[in-house]
């Protein structure tokens, strides 16, 4: 009898292998739906985040007046503010070169050309003073525009030739030998409304950054609630399993070797409209071969067992020299085992060569395309969260006249719907990191067991085999080391001066309480006076002459006057209260925004160059090993 079954690894430790692919793959599937709804919610996050900013910011201008006193100069803003040193480009560069698997820090990316309706030109905050030209003084209603670096000016004026120039400019030009910056600074006094819009404006375009990369990761629509992307684990069972025979329409069918079947209309279900397989279909395609394939493992596993019992007693039967018929029984039934284990070695080999099939063709194309996408992403929204911190350098700059007014209630619940957008910004932010984290863990496990064939004459090892695992192999480098713990602290430090104007404003309505029902005692003992003095007279002595005796007119007036000194004390309080609110929106807002957008300035360009180095590197060795097949 032939041995052939001898190929096939250990059974357990093949099945034990088998199930653990299967394991990988099932959380890959779902770390590619988690990945793509915290992706769609951090962007959402960010649209809802600046509109919640701009509603706050025109209920605290209601109570403001953003007004001169005649014969007041404006207050212009130096064309470079200074950045806190703590977010500097050393401590950035530091933490990027030791976290990145890229051996050279790149500078940051040339800024794109700006919108003509845009008062806002490029300004960097990770420039060193020492390259920063020297002010150039201007009128009010002029600007300035300084741009460095002669080497590559060329960027910025091919961009200029489709944008049109702002009127009045006054130019200025340095050389500096770091990067080419233009900085245009508009002189133009502001109010708040009119600088938080233009923040807003910026927190659009950074989530629409992200747009092309959400059609990568093919973002559900109306199949997503907040608790599913925020990490929640309720009905995992159910929910995986309507997602994996069910992506974007309910169409999607394969047959029983996991291939697509085609729709009436002889489409292929699972494919973009240029034919090519979605990242969703891969994945999902994937996990059913895994599923196959553990399936025909086992099945094999079994097979083998009884094979070795048949042969065993088929041994016996030939030693005793026993009965004719039950030994050529039982050698009937080792043959059939035999064929048995034969078409199932067969189906397991064809089922891996569909898995490494799909792993070289579609997915690995794909992954590229994400890592490319995330490099894109990130660098915009580097540029355009670069913008934001210069235009919230300008709330310093503000002229405001102390306010008396009191927070409104609609001033109040804008101020909580900020907070809890902020709270979603903090939270869609490390929800996004996470799933990316999981997203590439589960695949790179899922690569480290499916990179060894199950027999031991496996398929040959392709190009692919190494370059997928190089690739996540790098990409889970990335993403576990950069520095998203400074980002995180940086909106969560957004996230806390922005509770502590709730909670002042929650004091100075409980002050206002307190003022009220003060003078609203006040009001009601003054009556009472009065009814006494009407009843009484003024200065009406008591009916006993005995010194003993009580004069409840006079002791009701010295109740008054103390009520009165107590209501006006209140009084005083609340419009402290009043004053302090007021002061500090506006330093909160001064201190905590430029904060968070240095940090997801210094996390965005990190990430960018992160990304990048991950992606060279794949296509560098893609195209060493094209040389090395075109060489002799």
């Amino acid at each position: 009898m032939g041995c052939w079954y001898s190929r096939l690894v250990s059974g357990e430790e093949m099945v034990s292998r088998c199930k653990a692919r299967k394991r990988y793959m099932k959380q890959f599937v779902k770390a590619r739906h988690s990945f793509a709804a915290a992706h769609s919610m951090y962007l959402m996050s960010l649209r809802t985040t600046g509109v919640a900013l701009l509603q706050f910011a025109s209920a605290e201008t209601s109570l403001h007046h953003h007004l001169r006193p005649p014969g007041t100069p404006p207050r212009v803003p130096p064309p470079f503010p200074n950045p806190p040193p703590a977010m500097s480009p050393t401590s950035w560069t530091t933490t990027s070169a030791s976290t990145t698997t890229s051996s050279v820090v790149h500078p940051p990316p040339p800024p794109p050309p700006m919108s003509s309706s845009s008062a806002w030109d490029f300004w960097d905050p990770f420039m060193p003073a020492s390259g920063r030209p020297v002010d150039v003084d201007v009128d009010e209603e002029e600007w300035e525009e300084t741009t460095i670096d002669s080497e590559v000016a060329a960027t910025a004026t091919a961009a200029s030739r489709s944008v049109a120039a702002p009127p009045s400019v006054v130019t200025a030009t340095a050389t500096s030998s770091s990067s080419e910056l233009a900085v245009v600074v508009s002189t133009k006094s502001k109010d708040l409304v009119e600088i938080i819009k233009e923040l807003n404006d910026y927190f659009v375009k950074a989530a629409n950054a992200g747009g092309p990369l959400s059609s990568l990761l093919e973002i559900p629509t109306g199949q997503l609630s907040y608790q599913e992307s925020s990490g929640k684990d309720d009905g995992n069972v159910k929910s995986l399993s309507l997602l994996l025979w069910t992506w974007s329409s309910s169409s999607a069918k394969w047959n029983a070797f996991g291939k697509f079947c085609e729709d009436s209309g002889g489409n292929n279900i699972g494919r973009g409209n240029d034919g090519i397989a979605t990242h969703c279909s891969t994945v999902e395609r994937l996990y059913v071969w895994e599923v196959k394939l553990y399936q025909e493992v086992k099945n094999a596993e079994c097979l083998k067992l009884e094979y070795e019992k048949k042969v065993a007693v088929l041994g016996k039967l030939e030693m005793k020299s026993a009965d004719y018929f039950k030994t050529e029984k039982a050698k009937k039934d080792v043959e059939k085992l035999e064929s048995q284990l034969m078409v199932a070695s067969q189906a397991i080999e064809a089922t891996s060569s569909e898995i490494i099939k799909l792993r070289e063709s579609e997915l690995y194309p794909q992954l590229l395309e994400l890592v490319k996408g995330l490099t894109c992403m990130w660098r915009t929204m580097y540029e355009f969260h670069q913008v934001q911190t210069h235009i919230v350098q300008q709330l310093k700059f503000l002229n405001s006249i102390p306010s008396s007014s009191p927070t409104s209630e609609i001033h109040r619940q804008s101020t909580l719907q900020l907070e809890l957008k902020a709270q979603q910004w903090h939270l869609s932010f490390c929800n996004l990191m996470k799933a990316q984290r999981d997203y590439v863990q589960s695949l790179t496990g899922w690569l480290r067991l499916s990179l060894f064939q199950v027999g031991n004459n496996s398929l040959h090892k392709t190009r692919q085999d190494s370059a997928i695992y190089s690739l996540c192999e790098e990409w889970q480098l990335a993403i576990n080391n950069v520095p998203d713990r400074v980002a995180s602290e940086g909106i969560k430090s957004f996230l806390t001066v922005i509770h502590a104007i709730v909670v002042q404003q929650t004091e100075e309505q409980k002050q206002k309480k307190r003022s009220d029902s003060a003078f609203k005692d006040l009001e009601k003992k003054t009556s009472e006076l009065r009814s006494l003095e009407s009843k009484y007279g003024t200065y009406t002595l008591p009916v006993c002459s005995s010194e003993t005796s009580k004069n409840p007119v006079r002791e009701k007036r010295v109740k008054v006057e103390t009520l009165r000194e107590k209501a006006e004390d209140e009084k005083a309080k609340h419009e402290k209260s009043v004053s302090v609110t007021r002061a500090m929106t506006m330093n909160n807002l001064q201190m905590g925004l430029p904060h968070v957008f240095q940090a997801m300035t210094g996390f965005s360009n990190v990430c960018t160059q992160a990304f990048e180095s991950v992606h060279n590197q794949a296509k560098s060795n893609h195209d060493l090993h094209n040389v090395k097949m075109i060489l002799p």
